[in-house]
């Protein structure tokens, strides 16, 4: 009983496939073109072809009618596949591009574009030989397929308008958000650089602020020094003048006396020249006290201009640190606006983020239109394909009418 039940298995899997190979075959039946109207359909597009063109085909020929079908249908040439076929050559072959000829790897990336819409069109078993190499029955396949869908698209163009131009408006207001969000971002990071500026501003003057305070108590406190230096200078120069006032009140009455004692000295010449050398040396000793009070006294005139200048030099801190003030009042001005864009950007982030749901919910709808057209779609399908399978005393070129509209 297992062995028959295995062979009763076999049998049944051998059915299955020979039904999906005739169900195969009755739809290449039914796709199937003639040759003259092959011929005609693709004279009709302006690239010269005749039935014999079928019977014995040319490879470059054939590669021409496809290129053509390929750039209608996809927008897709040898020429536009060259610039991604040669980088990949170039990270494959690397310091070798000889190894692959230009035209062989364009007519690989060409068939790959090919096979794809050979899928779409219903023609699964596509392969590279079908441009080296093609055959009569297999290029009558590839060109039946690819006519009857052109002529689907043709009748259907209405619909694929329709949905089109609603993908596009759906791409374009897609495009108009997503330039929106991108305008609003570097809007949102040029107000955080803005911020973030500000900031090291702000920090840079505080810093500097603090440099002044300290700079001003240290020269309040070389200002008291100065001060209690200056008033000490200015007291011993008022003593120094007395003394000085003194000594030459000393000297006048010294010569006043020398003068009364004049006749006196005269009546003895050694006496005369002993007082005369004494008095000698004490105007010298009174002469080099005078020099360096005099000296003393131009010392002290430069340490008071040198006063001045400190009190000068005071005077200019205390008014740059009323310009400091201002500065700090406007500072505070700045964090005020600071804090206004601070609120305007999160603001600005609630903007961005509604815009984003509000793309969420666009593409959404746009998703469900999308899955709802496929279903009709499929949907009108099965019932063509229904009405055509139980319709009675139909020949095959009525099916192939109900099936593919022409």
């Amino acid at each position: 009983m297992a062995y028959n039940n295995r062979m009763s298995q076999q049998f049944h899997g051998s059915q299955q496939h020979g039904r999906g190979r005739k169900k195969e075959d009755e739809n290449d039946a039914l796709m199937r073109l003639p040759d003259k109207e092959i011929a005609g359909c693709i004279n009709d597009i302006g690239i010269p072809f005749t039935a014999a063109d079928l019977i014995k085909p040319n490879p470059q020929q054939v590669q021409m009618v496809l290129e053509w079908f390929a750039e209608l249908l996809m927008n897709t040439t040898r020429d536009t596949v060259e610039p991604a076929m040669r980088a990949a050559a170039d990270d494959v072959c690397g310091d070798f591009p000889d190894i692959v000829p230009t035209d062989t790897r364009n007519l690989m990336g060409f068939f790959a574009n090919v096979r794809r819409l050979m899928l779409e069109c219903g023609v699964n078993d596509f392969t590279f030989t079908d441009l080296t190499k093609p055959t009569h029955d297999r290029l009558v396949k590839i060109f039946s397929y690819l006519i009857n869908f052109v002529r689907f698209r043709e009748s259907q163009t209405a619909v694929i308008d329709e949905h089109f131009n609603k993908t596009e408006k759906t791409k374009q207001r897609i495009d108009t958000l997503y330039g929106e969000n991108q305008d609003m971002e570097q809007r949102l990071e040029d107000m955080r650089r803005s911020l973030r500026s500000n900031e090291s501003e702000v920090k840079e003057k505080m810093r500097r602020n603090d440099e002044l305070k300290a700079r001003l108590r240290q020269l309040g406190i070389s200002q008291e020094q100065v001060a209690e230096t200056l008033e000490r200078v200015k007291a011993d120069k008022a003593r120094q003048q007395t003394k000085l006032k003194e000594k030459m009140e000393r000297a006048v009455k010294t010569r006043q006396e020398v003068d009364k004692l004049r006749p006196y000295v005269m009546e003895s010449p050694a006496s005369l020249q002993a007082t005369l050398t004494e008095l000698s040396d004490n105007l010298l000793r009174e002469k080099a006290q005078i020099d360096a009070m005099e000296k003393r006294a131009r010392a002290l005139q430069t340490s008071s201009d040198t006063f001045t200048v400190v009190s000068n030099d005071v005077q200019a801190c205390v008014k740059l640190l009323e310009d400091v003030s201002v500065e700090l009042h406007k500072e505070d001005d700045e964090e005020l606006r600071a804090l206004r864009n601070k609120e305007a950007i999160s603001e600005r982030g609630n903007n961005v983020r509604e815009v984003e749901q509000t793309e969420g919910l666009l593409q959404w709808p746009s998703s469900g239109w999308r899955s709802f057209g496929r279903c009709r779609k499929s949907s009108g399908k099965s019932e063509q394909r229904n009405s055509a399978t139980w319709s009675e005393g139909g020949s095959g070129s009525s099916k192939l009418r109900k099936r593919w509209p022409t």
